[in-house]
């Protein structure tokens, strides 16, 4: 492994990480990423301007990964001793990881849709979303959060976990990076178009291997052989009509799994996109969001299940 640590040490230190998030969750002042966002920020009005705007957005990239990818690699190298260095690795990936983040977010939507109480609803998924909740219905709403949770896994704890099994703390620090900036820089806009395709296609890239990971993983945690094999399906028949390489993947397995429909219609920006559609079954509810966080999580237990099996696998043969 690019980190220098054992395979039986990265599966310890991710379980730690991720009961730290389920536990404490994001850190309410100071959180790195919402620096990073700032950077992001001021890196986008300093550079988004002029000519060359797809260089100009690769140099911001540079400017805003590199130099702080480096840093954490540095801490754990100059740390050498192995407790410290384990701390190290573990911080980071708590602080890259977004699991808890997604279940506070997600489930008071939930909560608002079962109590019918839709301005609360409608506010709540604003927060998560970029499409226009202002007058979205039931479904409406069921499907921006629950194609957030299914996306969002991968992004927030599958492709992070991903990376960090590769790279330690440093890896995982990396891709959360490029994932932040590709969900603030990605955008098709006049304004973002050239500057942030840059951010779009290395986010891509970091996300590929991870996004069907997490596809794979929908599927087999699917209900039943009916539902496994309904997932599979979706994922094959509809991933490559939607936009994203790697959202598509993920999002048409775990509407599969789950056996909803999500995807279609949604309002940006003031206009209608027709987005292709996701899964197949009955129209998702509010409850369907409880269920999406469900399948998150059971395969969050399932990949550290897989990681810890095999370090117990490796150390038994290297024995």
């Amino acid at each position: 492994m690019l980190s220098g640590l054992s395979f039986s040490t990265v599966a310890v230190l991710m379980v730690a990480a991720v009961l730290l998030d389920l536990w404490w969750g994001e850190v309410r002042r100071w959180h790195p990423l919402v620096g990073f966002g700032n950077l992001a920020m001021a890196l986008e009005r300093r550079f988004n301007q002029g000519s060359l705007r797809f260089a100009r957005g690769v140099l911001a990239w540079t400017l805003a990964v590199l130099p702080l990818t480096a840093l954490a690699a540095l801490l754990v190298w100059t740390l050498r001793l192995p407790l410290p260095q384990a701390v190290a690795h573990t911080v980071m990936l708590y602080f890259a990881l977004g699991l808890r983040s997604l279940r506070d977010h997600n489930l008071p939507i939930a909560d608002a849709l079962a109590q019918n109480d839709m301005p609360n609803a409608r506010r709540l998924t604003s927060y998560i979303v970029s499409r226009d909740t202002t007058s979205a219905s039931e479904i409406e709403l069921t499907k921006a959060s629950a194609e957030s949770l299914l996306e969002n896994g991968n992004d927030a704890v599958f492709g992070t976990l991903f990376w960090f099994m590769i790279g330690g703390g440093p890896g995982a620090v990396l891709f959360r990076m490029a994932n932040t900036l590709d969900a603030m820089w990605g955008y098709r806009t006049p304004r973002l178009l050239q500057f942030g395709c840059a951010a779009a296609r290395i986010d891509d890239a970091f996300n590929y291997l991870p996004a069907r990971l997490t596809a794979l993983s929908y599927v087999l945690l699917a209900p039943g052989l009916q539902g496994k094999r309904r997932a599979w399906q979706c994922w094959r028949a509809q991933a490559p009509a939607w936009d994203s390489p790697n959202a598509g993947p993920v999002m048409s397995s775990g509407a599969g799994a789950l056996g909803v429909e999500l995807g279609g219609a949604a309002v940006y920006h003031g206009e209608i996109e027709y987005r292709p559609t996701l899964g197949a079954g009955k129209p998702a509810t509010g409850i369907d969001i409880n269920r999406a966080w469900r399948l998150v999580a059971r395969t969050t237990a399932l990949w550290l299940a897989l990681a810890c099996g095999a370090a117990v696998l490796l150390e038994y043969t290297h024995a």
